[in-house]
């Protein structure tokens, strides 16, 4: 086929398909089920959408029913007993990052609640009742009825284990004095359980006439409005201080693992650790010399969301405090960090040597990065910002940089703070714009550009992957983690608010309301109720000129005057922040933004937008542009221009140019397209060429031959970009556990894990053959990983990992899977993947003697070996094994032979008294009311070190 030939079969088949391009496709094709599961344990909870389900120290008993819709109550009954009659009964699935159980309900009703029942014996879920941070299930109901699938999905909470939960946090408020507190609240603050989201603290900023700290507690993400309970922790502090508590204001609070963190005007106060509850929580205060009452309620608190049920030594809680302030004489350092249990607190910054260049600079954040064991800093000095990461060294950061200093662009000239999306590796930084960092911060990528209206916080979900970036003003912008585009949403409409994602990823606006018995109302994030507009358009205000490459594929050129000034060029450009969204005409059709084009040789069109078209966009017609009956011919103009001339068509007749046709552009397939920009008369227009070297020159262009699109911005609007529909499906090989994955990786074992990204195609063409998904890893060197990544028949996109652990090495890392094309509204972009180079949490070693030892001797304490030496040790009472330390400094947690009536040797050294804990011995007197079985005064768990009394 040769040149010409090859130029007609194309103008052929794009003037056949152009009428009609594609037809119409369905996305996210759901059947709208009228009826859902409703399921509640007894006394929590009945009758609400969400499930939120709670174990306590017995049988886990759930009762579900069919929450219809439209439809009479009355018949959820008969709803249970025809499916029941059928042999059909619900299905119930637990899991969590690391375990997954499906239990099925019986196939006969529970009268007294008109219900299925399932009754779960407490054990069969788990085995611990010790107090420690636990990851909270995920549930899953679901029915199969025919073709037809039921799903509802909820959560499980231990109530019993839960640390915080086992507190009286202060003395208790009632709902009704919380009432006539309220005109007094300036602000509130939101801090989740990294493990549990679920359950939530709640402080309460009040004006001067009301001082104190006021908490609220809840276990269920505010969806129980009873089951808030508020505290006045004022009392508990204030014994701490040695001045008067005048002027005490509550500021923010952080909820780690195993500590409660309060900022107020005051200071700095670290709870005792949550695992061990006593009759009152106490608190400690942090010393930071030359801080006054002002430094404080500007000061921020910085932290890394990270769930550390089953902790390994290598993971660990840090928690740093910025001060908005640059450093003085008075004062060693304006950042200061500290790890659990959060009583030593050292300066952000290493000590340096006297060579060092001091400069004026100012810590933004600081954050640690436990994948890469490194501390990152970000920095304003001397008006620019910059991030720079130092390597760890026993906790401390060293003066060695591990990369060069990330310099923002002059652009970014305010910094407001730095985060970590939790149990990820994505670093975000934020303020007028937004940078993200897949690295660990050795290089940034732009998300979204705000220069007016700066960011000012960030909340997350780790299990939707949502983020929220909420500015000055109060606009919520909303993105996923790990993608560099957003969708911008409305204006907070009430003043006093927080926003909070639950444990299942659903966003919420918390306000205050004193017509609620807890004196708290939750609403839908993405609510007009409580925002000003949810319809995320994020078009600007130019032209745009069509370029076909095939029926499909359509470059979207934007245009810029050539006369504008400098200072607007950046407002009427595509963006990285359009990628993944749609683009979509007032009239009729739209299109999916593939990719987003830079241009330095087509005057005019500085920036394009490559598509893929998901429904044929309206073509001009003669009844609204009479010119359309033409002829036309295209010539060099000066400068940059074309004309296009308009001639007598085949039956003599010249329809001339409207004015309302400045700005639209003539398409012609198989070459450039045009934009019209100014009426010479009204037979000619100068234009702007989209593709200058596919300009046809001497070429007459009859009737039909080209077309007329309009998607201009001169008199009306008649395109926007939004948010698209979803695209795509994900399938990953792990169907046992979440989303948060996470597996364990002993020495010489392999993991083999496999996704799939299923598009949803558009009858039959391969639109663009490029890899759906970018994979990142947070630490690359901990273990080999090898990829295979391919297509298959059906057009998905499939990555193959396998993880091999080669090295003597411990420590995780995270493997980060983004389907970077994915729209924000899509409930799952993002799949990150955990691997611990560790020996599991379930598993435990242990001394098998070559020779068997009897009970009897055991309970003896004496075995003789043929030598006359006793083989069997009794453990002194309250005994703790030497540490590297030494034998008189013990560091271990673990005590044997557990009395607490008597005194605990070797513990005089402050690193000795904080970390020796009780077990079956807390809270208890003596060691009789310990009471340990004779298996547990045997077993190697330290679940019942307390109890071990003898050793081989």
């Amino acid at each position: 086929m040769g040149p010409k030939m090859g130029k007609d079969f194309l103008y052929a088949v794009l003037l056949l398909m152009m009428p009609n391009l594609l037809s119409a496709v369905t996305y996210n094709n759901k059947e709208d089920r009228t009826s859902l599961f409703s399921c509640y344990s007894p006394g929590h909870l009945e009758g609400n959408d969400t499930i939120k389900l709670f174990l306590s120290s017995g049988d886990l008993v759930v009762n579900c029913y069919f929450l219809t819709r439209g439809r009479s109550s009355e018949i959820k009954e008969n709803l249970i007993r025809l499916f029941t009659s059928r042999g059909l009964a619900p299905t119930f699935k637990i899991m969590n990052s690391t375990y997954s159980g499906v239990f099925h309900f019986n196939l006969t009703m529970d009268f007294t609640h008109n219900a299925w029942l399932i009754r779960i014996p407490r054990e069969t879920i788990t085995y611990n009742t010790d107090i420690a941070p636990i990851e909270q299930w995920f549930v899953s109901v679901s029915l199969q009825d025919g073709l037809t699938t039921y799903t509802t999905e909820g959560t499980l909470l231990d109530l019993i284990r839960e640390p915080i939960l086992q507190w009286e946090l202060g003395n208790r408020i009632s709902h009704n004095t919380f009432h006539k507190m309220i005109p007094h609240v300036k602000n509130i603050r939101v801090a989740k359980c990294p493990c549990a989201n679920d359950v939530v603290v709640l402080g309460v900023v009040c004006d001067k006439r009301l001082e104190g700290v006021y908490l609220g507690l809840t276990m269920s993400g505010f969806w129980d409005d009873n089951g808030i309970s508020w505290y006045n922790l004022t009392e508990n502090i204030c014994t701490l201080l040695s001045e008067d508590c005048v002027d005490f204001f509550f500021v923010d609070v952080v909820l780690t693992n195993h500590h409660l963190i309060l900022l107020t005007s005051l200071g700095l106060f670290t709870s005792e650790d949550l695992r061990y509850p006593k009759q009152h929580l106490m608190f400690s205060r942090a010393n930071f010399c030359g801080f006054e009452r002002e430094d404080y309620e500007q000061a921020k608190l910085w932290y890394h969301e990270r769930c550390l049920a089953n902790k390994e030594q290598f993971e660990d809680d840090y928690i740093a405090i910025t001060f908005n302030k640059k450093k003085t004489l008075s004062q060693t350092s304006t950042c200061f960090y500290s790890i659990d249990p959060f009583i030593i607190w050292n300066p952000c910054l290493p000590k340096f040597g006297k060579s060092w260049t001091k400069a004026s600079y100012k810590i933004v954040s600081f954050l640690i990065d436990s994948e890469q064991d490194t501390a990152i800093y970000l920095i304003k000095a001397q008006k620019r910002i910059y991030v720079s990461v130092r390597s760890l060294h026993k906790f401390l950061p060293t003066i060695f940089l591990k990369f060069p200093s990330f310099l923002f662009p002059t652009t970014f000239h305010l910094a407001t703070g730095m985060v970590f999306h939790p149990r990820s590796h994505f670093l975000y930084v934020f303020g007028n714009q937004v940078w993200l960092s897949t690295d660990g911060g050795n290089s940034f990528v732009m998300v979204c550009k705000l220069a007016s209206d700066p960011i000012n916080r960030t909340y997350h979900s780790f299990y939707s992957s949502d983020i929220v970036f909420l500015s000055m003003s109060s606009t919520v912008y909303i993105s996923k983690a790990g993608l560099r585009t957003y969708t911008k949403y409305g204006k907070v409409k009430v003043p006093t608010y927080d926003i909070y994602y639950d444990h299942k990823g659903i966003g919420i606006l918390v306000t205050l309301d004193r017509n609620k018995h807890s004196g708290i109302n939750n609403h839908p994030l993405l609510s007009t109720s409580v925002l000003t507009s949810t319809d995320g358009n994020v078009a600007f205000n130019t032209s745009l000129a069509p370029q076909y490459l095939t029926a499909n594929e359509i470059i979207f050129f934007a245009y810029i005057p050539l006369n504008i000034n400098e200072q607007w060029n950046e407002d009427l450009k595509f963006m990285p922040i359009h990628v993944g969204k749609q683009l979509r005409s007032s009239s009729t059709g739209f299109a999916h933004i593939v990719k987003i084009m830079q241009h330095d040789n087509i005057v005019g069109f500085p920036t394009s937008a490559i598509t893929e078209v998901l429904k044929p966009f309206k073509i001009e017609i003669p009844l609204d542009s009479p010119c359309l009956r033409s002829t036309i011919t295209i010539e060099k103009d000066a400068g940059p221009f074309y004309k296009i001339s308009l001639h007598l068509n085949a039956l003599g007749v010249l329809f001339q140019f409207k004015r309302s046709d400045i700005q639209k552009t003539v398409v012609i397939p198989g070459y450039s397209s045009f934009l019209l920009i100014k009426l010479i008369d009204y037979t000619k227009a100068l234009a702007l060429a989209t593709m200058p070297t596919r300009v046809p020159f001497n070429k007459t262009f009859k009737e039909n031959e080209w077309l007329l699109y309009d998607f201009s911005m001169q008199f009306v609007s008649t395109w926007s970009i939004s948010p698209t529909i979803c695209n795509h499906w994900i399938q990953h090989d792990d169907s046992a556990t979440s989303r948060s994955i996470i597996k364990y990786i002993d020495l010489g074992s392999t993991y083999n894990f496999k996704i799939r990204i299923i598009p949803k195609m558009i009858k039959g063409a391969l639109i663009f053959q490029m890899p759906h998904v970018e994979v990142f890893t947070g630490q690359p060197n901990l273990m080999e990983i090898n990829s295979l990544a391919y297509w298959d028949e059906t057009y998905s996109y499939i990555i193959e990992i396998t993880a091999i652990n080669r090295y003597l090495r411990q420590g995780m890392t995270s493997i980060s899977f983004v389907v970077w094309q994915a729209s924000t509204y899509c409930d799952t972009t993002t799949i990150v993947l955990t691997l611990k180079s560790s020996c599991s949490y379930i598993k435990n070693m242990h001394f098998i003697p070559h020779k068997k030892i009897s009970m009897s001797s055991w309970e003896k304490g004496i075995h003789k070996n043929r030598h006359g030496f006793n083989m069997i040790k009794t453990l002194p009472e309250n005994y703790r094994p030497p540490s590297h330390l030494g034998i008189a400094i013990p560091l271990s947690n673990n005590f044997y032979n557990a009395d607490p009536s008597k005194p605990k040797p070797r513990n005089l050294f402050p690193q000795s008294q904080i970390t020796g804990k009780y077990k079956k011995c807390f809270n208890k007197s003596s060691r009789a009311e310990c009471n340990c079985s004779t298996a547990e005064k045997f077993s190697y768990s330290v679940d019942f070190s307390d109890c071990r009394e003898k050793v081989r």
